[in-house]
């Protein structure tokens, strides 16, 4: 063998008990496990391992993230890889970077420049789905990334191609165009398509027009993951819709970052989970993701109702810049309810800015918007109105809205699985980017006891890995890839909190991918193991040469 790890406590992925036993790595895959007490002699390899005392799991699969320029230009990415992760799954929320044409980029660009900085660090040297995905294999002087790396088609990134920035249906031959666009690049290598019907332009869409979509989805098995169209007010009509129309569609759906948020939802979670199980066992394909912490993050843009980022960006800009529209934008949102606010009126002390591009603003960082203001003297929408334009539509937000009995009962679910929704930028970002599994761990198995050490393995590894319909990952099983994490159930914690969000865990002192080490002894390695992960239906996969 490359590697045995010795003494291992084995939990693998199945939510069976764990077993005490020596695994094998040869090759990059699991080529024995011997329990412990079993005939024949024990494995040797190269290099020996001793893991008592500590258990060891499949890798953890990050089914929400936003690393789409950070595994480009971050070798390091301890981020994730501190924390076990061994895959995640990029191109969420509907805006991505592929596929783009040059006008696309430079618009996604200033779009999300929130969630992944402006870019100006990047060449983008892609323009479709296939050429990103290459660039991740060969990045780094064809080195790889950091961690694997799977990609979702964005939908807004997609009708900002074959529509632009227009509040209204698309004609035939958009429609067309987009479905064109999805076609390719699912058989490129994507495992499904993402929707942001929060964001502009991707909530523009019409259900009509997302069910055709989802069907082209469907044709290369693949699934949906929107971000729908509320959180806040209505936000069960807005599951159902998922619900429904990728039923209609024939497409498996997984719902992204699923909450029941804001004052209004207090406590119906389980009006919720009887919703996806009635439906689950109606037969429909339905999974979800969430991240164990209670407030949200996004961008301050994201507030504004829908119309006022018709157009894209400096349309915004030119509507803030005038007082009678920038009125009329401030009704909408601390009075009516905002659709870019999930309908419900903004609260400004719920608003915390976590980060922002001019270093001028930053002592805003930290702040509530009202709490910023009342060290102004000023109103809160002046401050907001302020930010917007001053940092170009750049700051980013934590949002404390949620509910911690919901996040309990909702991660509890049978088809529960984790994704941490981490954003890297800004000078505060939320703790979930450096700390979601290890949270899930330590909190919520070890302390509180929500979910058994078994059941929750399997919700970060085996479950994920069956959406993204992976045959040979999320299980430790013999012939399966060897992407491993070794932790310590006593210690496991996450290291990160709101006060120091880039703390990197404790407890998890060896991670493997394709049985190389990028975290050993708690130390990241100079390994670069990932590479890009390409869908079931994609061309290569098919040929048999995808990772």
């Amino acid at each position: 063998m490359d590697l045995v790890i010795r003494n291992a406590h084995v939990v693998n992925g199945t939510g069976a008990p764990g077993r005490r036993a020596d695994v094998g790595i040869r090759d990059g895959r699991i080529a024995q496990i011997h329990p412990e007490h079993a005939a024949g002699p024990r494995p040797s390899g190269r290099r020996v391992l001793d893991a008592d005392g500590l258990v060891l799991s499949p890798g953890f699969i990050d089914m929400h993230a936003h690393s789409d320029l950070a595994l480009l230009r971050d070798p390091d990415h301890s981020a994730k890889a501190a924390q076990g992760v061994t895959l995640e799954v990029l191109g969420q929320d509907g805006l991505s970077y592929a596929p783009v044409d040059d006008r696309t980029l430079a618009e996604v660009r200033r779009s999300i420049t929130g969630w992944n900085g402006n870019g100006d660090d990047i060449d983008f040297d892609w323009r479709t789905v296939g050429e990103y995905l290459d660039r991740l294999d060969r990045n780094f002087d064809g080195r790889g990334i950091a961690v694997n790396a799977a990609y979702l088609i964005p939908q807004g990134t997609v009708r900002m191609y074959a529509v632009g920035w227009e509040d209204r249906p698309a004609t035939g031959a958009e429609l067309t165009r987009m479905k064109e666009l999805v076609a390719r690049g699912m058989a490129e290598g994507a495992v499904g398509m993402s929707s942001g019907l929060t964001y502009t332009p991707g909530m523009y869409a019409n259900e009509a027009e997302l069910t055709e979509l989802c069907r082209v989805v469907a044709e290369y098995d693949g699934y949906y993951c929107p971000h729908h169209r509320s959180y806040g007010a209505g936000a069960l009509g807005a599951y159902e819709e998922m619900v429904q129309l990728t039923r209609n569609a024939g497409c498996a759906l997984h719902l992204a970052h699923t909450t029941m948020n804001f004052g209004v939802n207090k406590g119906r979670a389980p009006e919720l989970l009887a919703l996806l199980d009635h439906a689950l066992d109606a037969g429909a394909d339905i999974s979800l993701d969430t991240y164990p912490y209670t407030p949200g993050c996004t961008t301050l843009v994201a507030m504004l109702p829908s119309w006022a980022s018709e157009g894209g960006p400096e349309s915004v800009l030119t509507r803030l810049a005038d007082d009678a529209t920038a009125e009329r934008i401030r009704h909408h949102m601390e009075v009516l309810g905002s659709d870019g606010c999930h309908g419900v009126p903004i609260e400004w002390d719920t608003i915390e800015i976590s980060g922002v591009g001019v270093p001028a603003l930053g002592d805003h960082v930290g702040r509530t918007v009202a709490e910023s203001a009342r060290l102004r003297g000023e109103a809160p929408w002046v401050t907001a109105r302020r930010l917007l334009v001053e940092d170009r539509l750049g700051p980013t937000i934590l949002q404390h809205v949620g509910h911690e009995e919901n996040v309990r009962q909702i991660m509890r679910h049978r088809v529960h699985t984790g994704g941490s929704d981490g954003i890297l930028q800004g000078d505060k970002p939320h703790p979930r980017a450096y700390g979601t599994f290890p949270q899930y761990l330590g909190r919520y198995v070890r302390e509180l006891g929500i979910l058994s050490l078994e059941e929750c393995v399997a919700h970060l590894t085996s479950r994920p890995a069956r959406r993204l319909r992976l045959a040979d990952r999320g299980y430790v099983r013999e012939g399966y890839r060897a992407d491993l994490v070794l932790f310590d159930p006593r210690t496991v914690a996450a290291g990160s909190t709101f006060e120091e969000p880039r703390t990197l865990p404790v407890g998890i002192p060896h991670v493997l991918i394709d049985g190389r080490s990028v975290i050993e002894d708690g130390r990241r390695t100079q390994v670069l193991a990932g590479r890009a992960v390409r869908g079931a239906g994609s061309r290569t996969t098919r040929q048999g040469v995808a990772r």
